[in-house]
């Protein structure tokens, strides 16, 4: 009876220890990020590349041929003109792409030094209260494809701008176009010799405006930024996914004791290979700051502040109200202030060494 007794005991423990290692952590295979993004318009010979954050087992594609390395897939084709749509399927997960055919569309000419952020739908999320920490739902909207700065403006590329325009230069700036510290860590006309390729930081609203036009393109919009920093990855917290990462973006005084910013391009680029969107400076949008705009924003193409991007780029030095900042900074301690959805505001003639900008501009076909 013992005996039959502690066979029994030991079949027991034998199967608790078997379900206690099927009990441990999903190791679940996610998606991360396709390029070229989902909803944009490709070649029937494109090529798609998809990366996941491991190994995809039993990966298979209802269009195309699919070849697997690691932790990323390549898709090709040909594909049949019109609307492909392709569904990817794994052990414990899929996924559905959508792209448009085209082989009859004239190619975007993408200027040097931009990326393209394709033209669609996507979730712009929203924060409430004045410093935006509390998430909340997004909604759906849409926007034309676009061209987007791959980089921070930096010193070095502002300096050209000030050359070129001397009533931008920070001995000759109007006064009602900053607040007493405009580019406060240059010496007269020329940037520290060592931030050369950092990003230019203390240039107001109406600085980043300036330069922008100068070179014929424009700032950002909220909605556009927030797209461009998803990197065609919707429902993530940050760029490169859910969990704060300082690999990844600098932030939290993360660059020695007392924190600076970075040279431009020093960390990860996201999937549309935009580098430094969030950390290293915060980024000017064209917008007007209104903490509710997002809760019930426009279908198409949305702006904050009654006025329409061309009346706000043509009329800039007239702008009185507060403009929309978003991206965090070498300084801002984490989550969630690095967050895609973090968003504040400022007044267009303040300058802080904290804040810098990137430009966008119209798509253009040859």
């Amino acid at each position: 009876m013992k005996q039959k007794l502690y066979s029994i005991a030991i079949i027991l423990v034998y199967l608790f220890v078997i379900s206690m290692v099927g009990c441990g952590e999903d190791d679940s295979v996610e998606f991360q990020s396709v390029n070229p993004a989902d909803g944009s318009t490709i070649p029937t010979d494109a090529t798609i590349t998809v990366n996941f954050s491991g190994t995809p087992q039993n990966l298979s594609v209802s269009k195309g041929e699919v070849v697997t390395s690691d932790n990323t897939a390549t898709i090709s084709g040909p594909f049949p003109l019109g609307m492909l749509e392709i569904e990817l399927t794994w052990e414990g997960g899929n996924r559905r792409l959508t792209y448009t055919v085209d082989d009859q569309v004239g190619e975007p000419v993408v200027p040097e030094g931009m990326v393209l952020i394709p033209e669609g739908e996507f979730q712009l999320g929203s924060v409430s209260g004045e410093e935006g920490n509390v998430e909340q739902s997004g909604h759906t909207v849409y926007l034309d494809a676009f061209y987007m700065d791959k980089y921070e403006v930096t010193n070095a590329e502002y300096k050209k701008f000030v050359d070129a325009n001397s009533e931008w230069q920070k001995d000759r700036i109007d006064s009602k176009f900053h607040d007493g510290n405009y580019l406060a860590n240059w010496d007269g006309n020329t940037y520290p010799s060592d931030k050369a390729d950092h990003p230019v930081v203390s240039v107001s609203w109406y600085g980043a405006a300036a330069y922008a036009k100068w070179v014929e393109k424009r700032l950002p919009t909220e909605a556009e930024w927030e797209k461009a920093a998803r990197g065609g990855v919707e429902g993530q917290k940050y760029p490169w996914g859910n969990s704060i990462d300082d690999s990844k973006a600098n932030y939290s005084l993360n660059v020695g004791h007392t924190g600076n910013t970075k040279p431009v391009g020093d960390y990860p680029s996201n999937g549309y290979d935009l580098y430094d969107i969030v950390g290293n400076v915060l980024e000017w949008c064209l917008d007007a700051y209104d903490k509710d705009f997002h809760e019930n924003p426009p279908d198409n193409n949305p702006i904050a502040g009654g006025d329409s991007i061309a009346e706000v780029v043509d009329n800039f030095e007239n702008i009185k109200s507060s403009r929309s900042i978003r991206g965090g900074s070498w300084v801002e301690s984490g989550q969630p202030r690095v967050w895609i959805t973090y968003r504040r505001g400022n007044e267009p003639a303040r300058t802080s060494r904290l804040i810098g900008f990137r430009c966008v501009k119209p798509v253009t076909l040859e």
